[in-house]
């Protein structure tokens, strides 16, 4: 059985952190779990569909898509004030903090950033924002080649490759802590509405292990050890998810799916997008 959290390790210190703060959990749990490292580039879904999860970060659009599901373990709370004690996140989306665009509308007609089709604020989320604004004509100029991480969307802003990117608010959270001179270079001309966080999952349910495993997540809050590197992730607490806050993610990918089959978002789309923005 493996744990990793990879979605979330923006940088080598917090990758580090996440890993002791793993190893917490599971020697309170009793459980034998090896935490694994799954760095890019190799492809995250190759972890999402490894048979032996026990606790692993996974995306809650692929989740809400998969067929079967694996298993929900818990979810992280974010400390920040603004989650409101919820576990929850939404996209930001940036530019260049000495850009002249103050809103979203005036990046149009500009280059678009996005992480993979797979990803619920990389992708699903700044899409649906956008179908508000979507028309007869398309949206951006380009949608530039797949940026895959958070990390990844934030340097296109700042190397000027992209003009607006979607960045995981959690993920941006982590990245002003520990890498601000990222942070400081770009700022959000738009937030998109909070969703469901993504959850650790298990392969499947596992009895008295999965349960001693989500028991060790959700007590973690008043042990002293894990307090501390939880303070360090800007975690408050941990949570069970709802399994019916993922099956509104799906329904609305298919919505965005469904909108942008029939108007097109950019002229020219980069062919990892292709099939995704393929006009019907």
């Amino acid at each position: 059985m493996i744990a990793n959290a990879r979605m979330y390790s923006v940088t080598p210190q917090v990758a580090a952190l996440w890993r002791r703060l793993l190893g917490v959990v599971m020697a309170k749990a009793g459980a034998k779990v090896e935490i694994v490292d799954h760095v890019p580039p190799a492809p995250i879904a190759e972890l999402w569909q490894r048979p032996d999860k026990a606790a692993v970060f996974m995306c809650g659009l692929p989740y809400s898509l998969a067929t079967p599901r694996p298993a929900l373990v818990v979810a992280p709370v974010p400390s920040p004030q603004a989650y409101g004690g919820r576990a929850c996140y939404w996209t930001d989306l940036v530019v260049r903090a000495d850009s002249p665009f103050e809103t979203l509308a005036q990046t149009f007609g500009h280059r678009l950033a996005l992480t993979t089709p797979e990803s619920q604020s990389g992708f699903a989320a700044p899409l649906y924002e956008l179908m508000g604004h979507g028309g007869t004509k398309p949206l951006y100029s380009e949608i530039i080649e797949p940026r895959f991480t958070p990390m990844g969307a934030i340097t296109s802003v700042i190397e000027g490759k992209a003009d607006v990117a979607p960045l995981d608010s959690y993920a941006f959270a982590l990245i002003g802590k520990y890498a601000p001179e990222l942070t400081k270079q770009v700022r959000t001309v738009a937030r998109t509405e909070p969703t469901a966080v993504p959850a650790l999952v298990a392969s499947s349910e596992r009895g008295a292990a999965s349960a001693n495993i989500a028991e060790a997540f959700l007590a973690l809050g008043i042990d002293p050890e894990a307090r501390l590197l939880m303070d360090e992730l800007l975690l408050q607490r941990f949570a069970v998810p709802k399994v019916e806050e993922y099956d509104a993610l799906r329904k609305r990918f298919e919505t965005m799916t469904a909108f942008w089959r029939r108007h097109a978002l950019a002229e020219k789309v980069h062919p990892a997008f292709a099939d995704a923005f393929a006009v019907g």
